[in-house]
């Protein structure tokens, strides 16, 4: 239940920044995502914004170490959007 509600507010937010519509030369590339931690296992979904190109490829190795700082592990890269 808290993960599906912390999936709306996410997709909320995100939708307010649309809203607000970025020109172009203000771009972000945003890279939603789940992660886990074990030892209890807890599952993560969130979105990061990422810099240089808006490729899963680039997003995966980003979230890979940034993650890996806070104690956990990218289970995978959902979808990368430019705004």
């Amino acid at each position: 239940m808290l993960l599906r509600m912390r999936q709306h507010f996410i997709l909320a937010a995100l939708m307010g920044l649309i809203a607000f519509g970025a020109n172009a030369a203000d771009a972000a590339c945003y890279a939603e995502y789940k992660a886990k931690r074990d030892n209890p296992l807890e599952l993560h979904y969130s979105v990061a914004q990422i810099s240089g190109p808006c490729t899963v490829a680039s997003a995966r190795a980003q979230l890979t170490r940034s993650l890996a700082s806070q104690g956990l592990t990218l289970l995978k890269v959902l979808s990368v959007e430019q705004q």
